[in-house]
């Protein structure tokens, strides 16, 4: 892009040297404007929006979750389980205000999750990730390798909940240790400064252990949120998992949780068999909904599609239903 002035616009190389026979047109109008055409503020297509080029810093990349959440608002959130970075992509560019990747349960180790959270990080969604336990060196890769928020399973005490939110945040407040990598490309220069107050922290609740130590676990400095996993919480209730609509027993924890976390002034997400018991938990009141993962999903399309082209005949598949996890 031309300027009028000898600007070192970063990362671009030398100063950009004026033509004298160029002025800029307004965008509306066409017509010559008197004041230069400064470059285009450096921001992902819809978020972490930063200063404009030419100024001293970027600033850090801004968490758009944190201002739905504000607003009161409920954030959809798309979940992967499969290997394929063109689908991470894919997720992150349908709409989804985050795409969380699995790494406990989803079809992949650690290298390929780095590559998944570099997809998703390449359009608006933020990229979040499920770590596989409550592993402080995995937690940390994780946020080193871009993750902007972390769901930490089978969390059933207040302690485990105080030991995953001090494996998020750096010292003194926590004990991750130094060495951003991609968070430092992802939220900018000045991401250690602010890490603590943007990345978000998500204690899974499915146990009955976990309800009972619920108020405890709320009560831990520092955590965003639960994050209730369904199925989990129906075997640990005595129920069968993956049933839609979830057993009575799973829709009361539901209730008791997204009441007691916005008591004690945190957030809810939770995991739904699809849109519609998504639908369902975002009436509830939670603030962050997972209508199925990306199997579910291409399942449950392939479904409609067979069935709408076969109509009725006897080989025609049931619609693909899970409650996922």
């Amino acid at each position: 892009m031309r300027m009028q002035s000898d600007q070192i616009v970063p990362d671009r190389g030398a100063p950009v040297k004026p033509d004298p026979g160029w002025a800029p047109r307004t965008a509306i109008t066409g017509e010559t404007a008197n004041a230069p055409v400064l470059p285009p503020i450096r921001a992902g297509p819809t978020l972490g929006i930063r200063k404009q080029w030419g100024e001293e810093d970027f600033g850090v990349r801004a968490d758009p979750l944190r201002e739905v959440f504000a607003s009161k608002g409920t954030a959809v959130n798309a979940w992967v389980s499969l290997d394929s970075r063109y689908l991470a992509e894919v997720l992150s560019y349908a709409g989804f205000d985050c795409v969380t990747v699995d790494l406990q349960h989803g079809m992949f180790g650690m290298q390929a999750a780095i590559g998944l959270l570099q997809a998703v990080s390449s359009g608006p969604a933020v990229p979040m990730a499920r770590c596989p336990s409550l592993d402080p060196a995995i937690i940390g890769k994780l946020l080193d390798a871009g993750a902007y928020g972390l769901i930490c399973p089978s969390i059933g005490s207040a302690e485990q909940a105080a030991a995953f939110v001090a494996a998020c945040r750096y010292p003194p407040v926590g004990a991750r240790s130094f060495g951003p990598a991609r968070g430092l490309l992802y939220g900018g220069p000045d991401y250690v400064e602010h890490a603590d107050d943007t990345i978000l922290t998500w204690a899974m609740v499915e146990s009955a252990a976990a309800l009972s130590s619920l108020e405890e676990i709320l009560s831990v400095p520092g955590l965003d949120g639960v994050y209730v996993g369904p199925n989990d919480l129906a075997l640990s209730l005595g129920e069968r998992p993956g049933q839609s609509p979830v057993p009575r027993p799973v829709h009361s924890a539901l209730e008791q949780v997204v009441t007691a976390a916005h008591a004690a002034g945190r957030l809810a997400g939770a995991f739904a068999a699809d849109g519609a018991a998504a639908r369902g938990l975002a009436d509830l009141g939670y603030d962050l909904v997972t209508p199925g993962n990306d199997v579910a999903m291409l399942r449950a399309a392939a479904a409609q599609s067979i069935g709408a082209i076969r109509r009725g005949r006897s080989d025609t598949p049931a619609e693909a239903r899970s409650a996922g996890y």
